[in-house]
């Protein structure tokens, strides 16, 4: 009995280190992951299958918390389009802000916090990126902004396929849409770029990325 005893704790104590420290003894670092982009360029699936290789991530989608902002234009008595100047004034901030916080809340606990929403603005602000990572500092964490690209015609092309109720304004307008999208290269020193428009560039740049990770 006291040798199984032995066993499993030297089997637990073996877990907890492996999983705290490197194989050279250094701590782990921690990182929190933005995937970003415009909508329908692929993030959701990017992100999946980035956090699929990572170490027991946090997934967190921006998207998830949409039921909650629906009930924002019910109690509104606006009608639901995520591309009103009600949504822009009243609703994008504070999902940016409440998945933020949430990514917060689990550095405390994991190594890997993944973050998929466009962070259309949140990756062009020089300010945010630098506030972010100073804030990160108090977590030994470190910021890994990733940029999806993708192709405008493929982009319309996955946005009629999935289908989805967000995007009902957009495809009835989509010349007055894409005009006021910005898919260029977010000018971040550091940041990592995912070409999603076809299976081997986004392989090839996923590689590069686990690699950082």
């Amino acid at each position: 009995m006291y040798l199984l005893y032995v066993i499993i704790f030297t089997g637990i104590t073996s877990l907890f280190f492996n999983n705290i420290f490197t194989k050279d003894g250094d701590k782990m670092k921690k990182y929190l992951i933005l995937v970003g982009s415009p909508p329908a360029c692929g993030k959701s699936y990017v992100s999946m299958e980035l956090a699929k290789h990572l170490n027991n991530p946090v997934y967190l989608d921006k998207d998830t918390i949409i039921p909650l902002s629906k009930m924002v234009f019910k109690a509104g008595k606006q009608p639901y389009n995520r591309d009103s100047d009600f949504f822009k004034e009243y609703v994008r901030d504070a999902e940016y802000e409440a998945i933020m916080a949430i990514s917060f809340e689990s550095l405390a606990f994991n190594d890997h916090v993944l973050v998929n929403a466009p962070f259309s603005k949140e990756l062009r602000d020089s300010q945010y990126i630098s506030d972010l990572k100073e804030k990160l500092k108090t977590y030994d964490a470190e910021l890994i902004p990733v940029w999806v690209h993708c192709d405008v015609d493929v982009c319309h092309e996955r946005m009629i396929e999935r289908n989805s109720d967000r995007d009902t304004w957009k495809l009835a307008n989509w010349d007055e849409y894409i005009r006021n999208q910005n898919f260029s290269l977010p000018k971040l020193e550091d940041i990592h770029v995912v070409n999603n428009s076809s299976a081997k560039t986004f392989e090839s740049d996923i590689d590069k990325l686990l690699k950082v990770l």
